[in-house]
């Protein structure tokens, strides 16, 4: 596979839609005493940004990838950008159990792109 917009535009299009993503889910945890429906609504906002970004890479990308590499993709992409945003922006400690667990999904992402068990 070559590549061209058609296979990078929808990478990069995932990779900014995680980081407005990670924000709107995560980022209010370092506001604990903000009240639930003020985060609700900020994260709503974020997220309404997210899927000016999601919904076009998938729509790119579906044909030069299939559905479950686009969410492959998408899951590799929201882990990696969670791992930086845990460690650079919640101040969290990754351990051996964590790293772990990301390869087992780096292994089951490498199967869903090696194509058919011979």
């Amino acid at each position: 596979m070559g590549f061209n917009f058609a296979t990078l535009a929808p990478i990069g299009l995932l990779i900014a839609s995680n980081l407005f993503m990670t924000f709107a889910w995560y980022g209010h945890l370092k506001f604990p005493s903000a009240a639930l429906w003020v985060v609700v609504l900020i994260s709503w906002a974020i997220a309404f940004f997210e899927y000016w970004l999601a919904v076009p890479a998938n729509r790119i990308g579906y044909g030069v990838y299939s559905g479950a590499e686009l969410k492959t993709i998408q899951e590799v992409i929201s882990l990696s950008v969670f791992v930086l945003f845990a460690v650079f922006y919640l101040g969290e400690k990754l351990t051996w159990n964590h790293g772990i667990g990301f390869a087992l999904i780096a292994l089951g992402a490498f199967f869903i792109f090696k194509g058919p068990l011979k």
